[in-house]
């Protein structure tokens, strides 16, 4: 069931159903792609205003307006929107499933703050850690959409490979200048971001469409970014620079958008671990190219930054249960 039919109610989360649409891996991967692309370009806005608070606030508040515009347009999003907002009063829906905008505006945040400095795919195999375990354990207790799922050997074995991963990439990393909280940011962002996953999918699943989990994300996101952003000009006592002319640097929340929206509407079908290791696996491959052909400060790609990523890829396929297809006996 998508999120997209699921019924209006205050029930629990579905039962595992075996099985997934054949295109919801790839698409999972292609959005993982896209939020490597995301990484860059709030790297680059931040550096440019030399403000990271500002610049994650601008990211969430640029896809807050264009989820809002959609919504707006629609009747029957409108109608869907106010009675998920009335569950929220009555109580009927659990309001902390409601704070996924927090996961991603930590992430948001993470992105602003820490790629510039150590790279995006250092930034992204650290994320992998955090999110890699928060997944497994997501699944295990049922919090996600799908309902609980087991530790099968394959789950457990992939999970195992991703953190291998993460500590053969971050082997080349820790030697660098960056101060070890920007190494320690990602991976809360990772477990911020298996959280966010996960109540951004019962959303979908109560609400009925995945772009009501979507608009609340951005919400609360946003919300949560501008407050940071205030809090941290008083205490520096400096606002940003001004902001720069090129339109490609507010690219960041139209591509927020796209990643958060797919990732509600997966995480039912999916399973929140299958889905985290989908986007880790497009996020590896998106980071790694850029790290590779478009450095932003330097070289950061570093040799076992690559064999890590290609581990990662296979922790992947084996946690998704891939296997190669044998040939018919004859």
């Amino acid at each position: 069931m998508t999120p997209a039919s699921a019924p209006h109610g205050t029930a629990p989360a579905a039962p595992h159903r075996s099985g997934s649409p054949a295109w919801a891996l790839p698409l999972a991967v292609v959005g993982g792609v896209l939020a490597s692309v995301q990484s860059r370009i709030n790297s680059r806005l931040a550096t440019d205003i030399d403000d990271g608070f500002t610049a994650a606030a601008i990211s969430f508040g640029t896809g807050l307006v264009i989820v809002l515009a959609i919504v707006l347009a629609s009747r029957a999003l409108r109608g869907r929107t106010a009675a998920f907002r009335h569950d929220l009063r009555t109580g009927a829906f659990p309001w902390p499933l409601a704070l996924g905008g927090v996961g991603g505006a930590t992430f948001v945040l993470g992105q602003g703050l820490s790629v510039a400095m150590i790279g995006v795919a250092l930034f992204i195999v650290c994320v992998v850690a955090g999110q890699t375990v928060t997944g497994l354990i997501v699944d295990r207790v049922g919090l996600g959409p799908g309902g609980s799922r087991a530790l099968t050997p394959p789950r457990v074995i992939g999970a195992a490979l991703m953190v291998a991963a993460v500590a053969l990439a971050m082997s080349g990393g820790v030697s660098t200048s960056a101060p070890w909280y920007l190494l320690a940011l990602p991976m809360v962002a990772g477990v911020a971001m298996g959280l966010q996953q996960a109540v951004n999918g019962r959303v979908s699943q109560h609400s009925g469409h995945f772009l009501v989990a979507t608009l609340a994300n951005f919400v609360m996101g946003t919300a949560a970014l501008v407050v940071a952003a205030l809090v941290h000009g008083l205490v520096v006592g400096r606002g940003p620079s001004a902001l720069p002319a090129n339109p490609l640097l507010y690219l960041g929340g139209v591509i927020g958008v796209g990643f958060i929206a797919m990732a509600a509407y997966l995480a039912a079908p999916l399973g929140v671990l299958t889905l985290a290791m989908a986007t880790i696996a497009g996020q590896i491959l998106g980071s790694v190219a850029l790290d590779l052909l478009a450095p932003a400060a330097g070289d950061h790609l570093q040799l076992t930054t690559v064999l890590g990523a290609a581990l990662t890829l296979v922790a992947a396929l084996v946690t998704a249960g891939i296997r190669p297809r044998r040939r018919a006996s004859r």
